[in-house]
This record gives structure tokens, C-alpha cells and sequence, in this order.
């Protein structure tokens, strides 16, 4: 092995041989296990919320896979049909030239162009994660076999009278000429204003002032609503206002939506561009006015003063002639949620068009029914009240874009506007039984992306025909996504996978957290937090991170905030870390349900522990490579360490695979890291050097077979977390350990066998770790070197102290440093510092071994610097200014720090006091 651990060296090698040789297949045996990908968006790349996700469904996938399991990880991408058009679209605008200048048949050529030559980023990405997905059966939303899929569920609901088409409100995006999901608006504060305006009525007898922070959609109006219990307007519910500047007379209605407390008590309502106000209107039958073309500018339906006139400016416009007139009663500044495209940018307009829906209230309640009944579990258990939330309040779903890139709907009209269903053309004229003559022209609007992403559990398997793999592996085993999509995703996917396979998607949903940064904000470019997990795995300068994140950026003022928060967060650049402590990072936080807060001190830790597993490794061959190890018959002796580490080992196997089987991969990581790190390189390599140096060949032989094949359990122990540097040394100690087999991916995992613990020697070894902690906190209280050998009384042993400490004479004096081990009367009272193993005193004599002036001058100084500091620090925490101004994150910090330094201080006080009476 090289003497330095280097994942560049060794993570693409080794996943480039497991791909190629095939070891993420199937192997058509065992208990079925399938987890489905996600599928990224083809335009998207690798982001912390992919990596984390990602590397707890592959840690799952290996594991169950070196359980014996058939399992299988789903891979593809999705269309990402907004997004990817987007894309190319801007490439035709460098050009000068727009989709409409190709046609749409040529336009949608470009954008399979687009994916074949440069799409699929995160696919390659992916591999550098160590995911082992099964890329023989790689698809793509759009492919032929799952755009047949989405042909066929079409047709189905349509012809079942699920799917109707009509006119609602929709999410609609101004730019993009389309509608959108929620998902894709993203709302937040923005400053604005609140308007007051009045309404007279229509006898002339006074107004009513109603307030409103979009005036420009006033010219849609179709009533004034009040709450019916309001005694100021009882009088005027059923009489009329006269509409400003459109000339129209609208009811005065009462309904309970209208909050009397709020401004004046009266709402205007324009049912064809608000949520809210649609769903008054629809109670009780108002017109639904649209006022907008789909570039959201004023049309023939408003005044003609404003027609053609952009919606921003139509408002200036309004404002400015009710001001004149008199009825414009007051302007506030006021802060309000807007909600913009996530793509465009754009603010997102309530608009009144017709669209294709779902009808998913007949879907909904065998949906609700599969997890009310268990059939469905969500982990945690916490996220089932959402989900119930969702699917018992659930509005029919849009589900037609106004784009070219994506699945075209199967619907054909004739010139009087009848609606034929069907796979394609020629099947529809045969089942609607239409004349060879008669003009179709298929509908222009392609599915909503979600879709085709709710079939993607059984259309990625084969359906609509009967495939083995849909019969192996539908229903799947477990879902792994973020809490975010539960509706848009994971409900929908449940609806249609009881429609049309009669069963549920997936046995399990876990429900993973946020990645945010140390401090737990989220992560955005313009905080200068983010973090890209291939700079983690490839390390980058700082230089080269601020080029990267304002590259492109059109705002020179931005891409100085950016660049300025990016050196705040970085100043040295990030270091490369590799693979798997990133791998095992994640791990390490992912903890069910919770955001998880990332921070580079935690992944440098894991770095170090990779390091600590290899240095382990080497030392391990060294002493094994060229030495009988027990593999052929013959005589082996174990000595106490080796029985209890194999001991500990079965104890660790059995809490690691119960952590798993539980979704708790920060546990698995925790009991993995503190054997290796704490029991087996910190404490079993030591006791191994002095067997191996001070011990018969029989003994020694034991040692070594222990060595390695406690070191190869190991290896496929943490395989599922960390598969690069467990593949890279397993090479090395399989042969060693008797294991045969070309890959430890294919190994199996490892089991605990109960009758292997051995608690005597357990308990044996924990009575000597215990002196020789006791004795080296005596050495760091009274700054003894590590390397002095201590003479060491022991004083109050019980019978059973003593035989230990005869049996295990070795392993104290030559691991502890010690001199020599003497038994004292329990009325002897020498100078000495004392440590206790249960009743049992470890004395160490310090004459001669410190400076006793000199040590109390060194602490004394010390304690002088703490005391120093203190003020400072407890100033600021009783300071009313700085608690109400500091952020909480810095709070905290000093909080902790204050904690610190009194601890430190009490540390070097008791110091001071015990070597002051000696």
C-alpha cells in the first residue's frame, strides 16, 4: 500500500471496474429490494441536497445488496420540460433567433440535440459519489418506452372521466407564456405598498373603501364582499358600487371569507386573478372577468384607455386617474409575499385559461386509505400528518403546459372544437369513428413534468406490458426524498400507482432533511455558503471558487457581493477531502427528518478518520503479509485482546445493521467510527504491538489471524458508507483473512454471532483500560511526559484487582508506561496523585517526577490568562445592546466560549490545589 492515503488515486479506478464488470445489476436471487432514483432534471447538476440524498440510498443499496438481496437502483433523469426549454432557448437567443423562428418540430430536434451532446451532467456526477445505480437500465422521462407510459395513463383516466379539460385559475407565468406548478413559484417578502380605494355606490349615497396591493386588477372586479355579521354592511348586502374608470356596477356580497377586522371590512373580488377570490366567486356566481393577455398586459376586456398597456403600467396609470378623481383615500407602505417563477423571474399571475386537469379526489382516497392502513409507512412517522393534510384538502390538478418540450397531450380537435382522446391520430379516428376527411390538429400543450415523474416508479419497470421486473420488483421498498415534494411527487405517485397496478408504489417513504451550513442558514450563492459537493471531493482555490460562482452574473454589484461573501466563508479555499469523508459526513447527520447543519470542521474530521483507517491497514499488512497468519491447520492461541475485540466486534455488528434497518445512518456511522477509531486502532493495534513482540509463536499467530480478519469485518462493515477506501484495502487483507471473491462489493455483510462474545474478557480488558486511563489522566494534570516511565501504587484491590493486574502485567506496564506496580496497605498515605478504578486508588508518587514550584508558577499563569478573559466575555453577555443587535449563531458562540473558560479554569484551579498539598 502507498504510505499516504490519496482517494484521487483510487475512487474513479475503482468505480469505472464496477460499473464495467456489472456488480450494481441484479443478481436475479434473493428477496427482492428497489429503491427508485429521484430522477434529476437532465439540465441540473450535482447540489449538496443530491449528495446527501444520494449517498443514503446508495448506503442502502450496498448494504442490502451484500445482504443477499436482489436489488435494484433505478436509474434516469427527467425532461425537466420549463427548464430545459429555457436552456436552449437562450442559446437561440445568442443567435438572434427564437423557437418560433424553427417551428416546433425543429425547436424540439435542437433540445435532443441539447440532451445528447450536453445534458446529463449530474449522471456523470453521480458516479463520482460512489452511487452504484444500475446504468444498464438508465432512463429518461422522455424516452419511447415512458412517453408510451404517459400516452397510455392519459388515455385511461380521460376515458374513465378522470381527466376533463376547462377553464380555472392557474399559476401563470407572464414570460414564459405557461402554467406553472406551485413548486415552480417561489414567494417571498418584498417591499410594496397597500392601496385604499373607494367605490361609490351605485344610489350615489356614499362609497366604500376597500384596500387592495394589486389596483391594476380592480378593472376585473365583479363584486364587494362583507362578512354577513357585519352590522356596518348588513344594511348594503344585495345593493350595488359603481366599478371606477370601468363604469360597471357590481353586488355588494356577504361571505364568511371576508375577515371584518382586517382594513375597512369590505374585499373587492375578482374572481379571474386571485386564489381566494376565484373560489367566492364560484360560490356565488359571479362573472369571471379576465383583464390580461397571457403577457400579462391589459385587453380588450378593460377600458381602452389601459388596453395594451403592461400590467405595472397599467396600475401607474390607475393609481394616478383615481387620484384625480378623488377616490384614491390613502397609499401605505406595506411588506407582502410575491410570488415569481422560479425559472423566470417573473412575478406569477392568478390566470383565468383553459387547461387540462385530474380530477384526484377518486384518486385521493385509496391513496389516504394505504397509509391510514400501514400498507404505506413514513419515516418518520411525523410526516403522515402532511401527507393527510395534502390529500384531504386536494384541488384537480393542472396538468398542461403552455411549451414545446415535453410530452405533447394525445388530443386532437375538428374545427368545431370536440376533443378526440387517443394514443395517436389513426387510433382516433377509428375509435371515434371519424371520416377519412375530417381536419384534426392535435392540441399544442405538452404534460406537466410531474406527470410523467408520478409513473416513474412501474413506466421505468416496463408497464404498460407485463415485465419480469415489474413483477419482481413493484411494489418498490423505499422511497428516500426531501419533505418538500410530498405532494407534488410522492402523493401523486401513490394515486397513480394503485390506479393502474392495483398496489402501492413503495412500502416506506423516508423523509430527509435540509442540508444548511454550520450556523444552520440555508445555502444560497449570494450568502456566499453554498457549497458544491465536487469542490469538497476535488478541493479548489479561492481564486478559482469566486471565478466560478460570479461567472456569467450581468450585476456587477452582485457578483461583489458574492465574491466579498464567498471570501468571508472561504478564505482559503476548501481542501480536498475525497469521496468518502464526504460519503461519511452525510452519514454522520443523517439523522431522520431533520435539517442537518454541514460544516467543513466535520468533514476534515473524516478525512483524518480515512487517514486513521489507512495507516491502520498498513500497519496491519506489515505485520501479516509475510507471516503465517493461521489460515493453513495448525495451532492458534488468542490472547485477552484478541477475544475482546472479536467480542466487540458482534456487539458493533448487531447495533450498526439495527441503525440501518431503523434509517439511522448517523448512528451506524457513530458506532462504526468510535470501534475503528476508539477501539480498534487506539487501543487493539497497541495491545497487538506488545503481543506480537513479547509473545510465543502460538499467541502471536492468534494475533495476527485476528488482526487481519477483524480488519476485513471492518471493511465490509463500513463498506455501505465509505466504498472507496474499503474496496482499495479489502484487496489487500481478503487474501490474507481466507475471504475469496473479486470485489468486496459482492462480499456479503458482515453478521453478529452472539456466541462469540466473550464478556470475561470484556470485562477484563475494560478493568485495564481503566488504569491506564487513570494513569495518563495523572499525567496530564501533572504535565508528566507521555514517554516517562511512573512507578504506580496500588492501594484498596480487591482479590480480583489483584489476579488482573498479575494476568495483565505486560499489557500495563509496557501500554502505560510504567516502572513498576506496587501494592500498598490501606493505612499508607504517600504524596502521590490519586485516580480511581472503582474502589481501587491509583497512586503515582511525583517525587522527583515534577518541579513542584515551577508546575504551580506554569498553572498559576495560566489561570491568570483565563481570568483575564473572562470579563470580557461575561461583559458581553450581560450587555442588553449586544443581546438584542448580535445574530443568535454568534450568541451561542459566546455563550459556549464562556463555558469554556470557566471550565478551564476550574480544570487548572483543582490542579493548582492538588499539587499545593503534596
Amino acid at each position: 500500500m502507498e504510505k499516504t492515503y490519496d482517494p484521487h488515486a483510487i475512487e474513479q479506478r475503482w468505480y469505472s471496474i464496477w460499473e464495467e464488470k456489472g456488480y450494481f445489476r441484479p443478481r436475479q436471487q434473493g428477496t427482492p429490494y428497489c429503491i427508485m432514483i429521484p430522477p434529476p432534471n437532465v439540465t441540473g447538476s450535482l447540489h449538496m441536497g443530491h449528495a446527501f440524498q444520494d449517498t443514503i440510498m446508495d448506503a442502502l443499496i450496498r448494504f442490502h445488496r451484500m445482504r443477499g438481496d436482489n436489488t435494484l437502483w433505478q436509474a434516469g433523469s427527467d425532461h425537466a420540460g420549463i427548464a430545459t426549454q429555457m436552456v436552449v432557448e437562450r442559446q437561440l437567443s445568442a443567435e438572434g433567433k427564437t423557437r418560433h423562428d424553427l417551428g416546433r418540430e425543429a425547436f424540439v430536434g435542437k433540445v435532443w440535440e441539447w440532451k445528447n451532446h450536453s445534458g446529463n451532467t449530474i449522471t456523470r456526477q453521480l458516479r463520482r459519489m460512489g452511487s452504484s445505480l444500475d446504468w444498464s437500465r438508465e432512463r429518461f422521462t422522455m424516452d419511447e418506452g415512458l412517453s408510451r407510459a404517459v400516452r397510455e395513463v392519459f388515455v385511461r383516466l380521460y376515458r374513465d372521466g378522470l381527466i376533463y379539460r376547462g377553464q380555472r385559475l392557474v399559476n401563470w407565468d407572464p414570460v414564459l407564456h405557461t402554467a406553472v406548478s406551485d413548486l415552480e413559484v417561489v414567494s417571498k417578502e418584498e417591499r410594496g405598498h397597500l392601496w385604499q380605494l373607494r367605490y361609490p355606490l351605485s344610489d350615489c349615497r356614499g362609497h366604500l373603501t376597500v384596500a387592495t396591493t394589486r389596483p391594476e386588477t380592480m378593472l376585473g372586479d365583479t363584486a364587494v364582499a362583507v362578512h354577513p355579521d357585519d352590522e356596518r354592511y348588513r344594511n348594503l348586502i344585495g345593493k350595488a358600487v359603481r366599478l371606477p374608470l370601468a363604469g360597471r356596477d357590481i353586488p355588494i356580497i356577504a361571505d364568511q371569507y371576508v375577515d371584518p377586522a382586517f382594513g375597512s371590512g369590505c374585499v373587492k373580488i375578482t374572481p379571474a386573478h386571485d386564489f381566494n377570490d376565484y373560489a367566492v366567486g364560484t360560490r356565488h356566481g359571479l362573472e369571471m372577468i379576465n383583464i390580461f393577455t397571457v403577457d400579462a398586459k391589459i385587453n380588450g376586456q378593460g377600458p381602452e384607455a389601459y388596453r395594451g398597456l403592461d400590467r405595472f403600467e397599467a396600475r401607474k396609470r390607475i393609481l394616478s386617474d383615481l387620484a384625480v378623481m378623488g377616490l384614491l383615500e390613502k397609499t401605505e407602505d406595506h411588506t407582502l409575499m410575491i410570488p415569481r417563477g422560479d425559472r423566470s423571474g417573473a412575478v406569477i399571475e392568478p390566470f383565468l385559461t383553459d387547461q387540462w386537469f385530474v380530477k384526484t379526489a377518486p384518486l385521493a382516497e385509496p391513496a389516504i386509505r394505504a397509509v391510514e392502513e400501514g400498507r404505506i409507512r413514513f419515516v418518520p412517522e411525523n410526516w403522515e400528518k402532511t401527507y393527510f393534510e395534502w390529500m384531504r384538502n386536494i384541488e384537480d390538478w393542472c396538468i398542461s403546459r403552455q411549451i414545446w418540450w415535453g410530452h405533447r397531450i394525445p388530443a386532437w380537435y375538428d374545427h368545431d372544437g370536440n376533443i378526440y382522446v387517443a394514443h395517436n391520430e389513426p387510433e382516433a379516428r377509428e375509435y371515434y369513428r371519424l371520416p377519412p376527411d375530417l381536419r384534426l390538429e392535435q392540441d399544442e400543450d405538452v404534460l406537466d413534468t410531474w406527470f410523467s415523474s408520478a409513473l416513474w416508479p412501474f413506466s421505468t419497470l416496463g408497464w404498460p406490458d407485463k415485465t419480469e421486473e415489474l413483477e419482481t420488483f413493484y411494489p418498490t421498498s423505499v422511497l428516500v426524498t426531501g419533505f418538500d415534494i410530498i405532494f407534488f411527487w410522492v402523493a401523486r405517485m401513490i394515486m397513480m400507482g394503485i390506479q393502474f397496478m392495483g398496489d402501492i408504489p413503495f412500502r416506506e417513504v423516508y423523509i430527509h432533511g435540509l442540508v444548511r451550513d454550520a450556523e444552520g442558514q440555508k445555502m444560497s450563492k449570494s450568502k456566499g455558503n453554498i457549497l458544491d459537493p465536487l469542490d469538497l471531493i476535488d478541493g479548489i482555490t479561492l481564486d478559482e471558487l469566486v471565478e466560478k460562482r460570479t461567472a456569467g452574473l450581468m450585476q456587477p454589484q452582485m457578483a461583489k457581493q458574492i465574491e466579498k461573501s464567498t471570501r468571508q466563508h472561504f478564505p482559503e479555499g476548501i481542501p480536498s477531502y475525497g469521496t468518502d469523508a464526504l460519503r461519511f459526513t452525510f452519514a454522520s447527520l443523517a439523522s431522520t427528518g431533520r435539517d442537518i447543519r454541514f460544516d467543513l470542521g466535520r468533514i476534515e474530521g473524516y478525512r483524518n478518520f480515512c487517514n486513521k483507517l489507512w495507516n491502520a491497514a498498513r500497519y496491519v499488512l506489515m505485520n501479516t503479509e509475510t507471516f503465517d497468519v493461521g489460515l493453513l491447520p495448525c495451532d492458534c492461541r488468542y490472547s485477552l485482546p484478541d477475544r475482546w475485540i472479536k467480542s466487540r466486534l458482534q456487539s458493533v455488528l448487531k447495533s450498526t445493521i439495527d441503525a440501518i434497518e431503523a434509517y439511522r445512518l448517523d448512528l451506524a456511522a457513530q458506532q462504526v467510527y468510535d470501534f475503528v477509531w476508539n477501539e480498534y486502532c487506539d487501543w487493539y493495534l497497541e495491545f497487538a504491538k506488545i503481543v506480537l513482540l513479547d509473545s510465543d509463536e502460538e499467541t502471536a499467530r492468534g494475533t495476527r489471524q485476528t488482526l487481519v480478519r477483524v480488519l476485513e469485518t471492518v471493511l465490509r462493515l463500513i463498506h455501505p458508507l465509505m466504498p472507496f477506501i474499503s474496496e482499495e484495502i479489502w484487496q489487500r487483507v481478503a487474501p490474507l483473512a481466507g475471504v475469496e471473491g473479486e470485489t468486496i462489493v459482492l462480499q456479503g455483510y458482515p453478521e453478529p454471532v452472539p456466541e462469540c462474545i466473550d464478556t470475561a474478557a470484556i470485562s477484563e480488558i475494560e478493568w485495564v483500560m481503566a488504569v491506564i486511563l487513570g494513569v495518563r489522566r495523572i499525567r496530564g494534570e501533572m504535565n508528566i511526559a507521555p514517554g516517562k516511565p511512573l512507578p504506580v501504587l496500588l492501594q484498596n484491590a480487591t482479590p480480583d484487582d489483584r489476579q488482573r493486574a498479575d494476568r495483565n502485567h505486560l499489557l500495563l506496564t509496557k501500554f502505560g508506561r510504567l516502572r513498576s506496580i506496587t501494592w500498598i496497605g490501606e493505612d499508607e498515605s504517600p504524596d502521590a496523585a490519586i485516580a480511581l478504578v472503582d474502589q481501587m486508588k491509583i497512586l503515582i508518587p511525583l517525587a522527583g517526577l515534577i518541579d513542584r514550584e515551577a508546575e504551580l508558577g506554569r498553572i498559576e499563569k495560566e489561570i491568570g490568562k483565563l481570568k483575564k478573559s473572562l470579563p470580557a466575555v461575561e461583559g458581553k453577555l450581560t450587555n442588553p445592546a449586544f443581546l438584542a443587535k448580535a445574530p443568535d449563531e454568534v450568541i451561542e458562540k459566546e455563550k459556549a466560549r464562556l463555558a469554556e473558560l470557566r471550565s478551564a479554569l476550574e480544570n487548572l484551579e483543582q490542579q493548582a490545589a492538588k499539587i499545593g498539598a503534596l
